[in-house]
């Protein structure tokens, strides 16, 4: 007769234990995903001088600006991209090749 009663209490103690874990890993994972990265609190800051820039600017002006800002972040991404085929290139095992992107090739349509 105790064993009934040892899993009745052993599932609810881990009922128990379980919820308080799942709660604090679900704050803890919460709280990560509110704090703005670097990058975003960068972007952020590119964004409202942009904003600003592109109300007192003529729409050529404004889709010049829009570009440039758009090749820059091209650019950027490109750099991170190679930069993780480099990271992942060396941990696979395969020999890091050179990349043949060249943005100066780029022409406007």
């Amino acid at each position: 007769m105790s064993q009934p009663d040892n899993f009745g209490s052993g599932f609810l103690l881990g009922t128990l234990v379980g919820g308080l874990l799942g709660g604090v890993i679900g704050a803890l994972a919460a709280s990560r995903l509110q704090q703005p990265s670097e990058a975003e609190e960068d972007f952020s800051l590119i964004s409202d001088d942009l904003k600003r820039n592109l109300a007192e600017a003529s729409t050529e002006e404004q889709m010049e600006a829009a570009r440039r800002g758009l090749e820059d972040k091209i650019a950027q991404l490109n750099t991170a991209i190679e930069d993780v085929r480099q990271q992942l290139g060396s941990v696979n095992g395969h020999p890091e090749v050179a990349s043949t992107y060249d943005p100066s090739n780029l022409t406007d349509s």
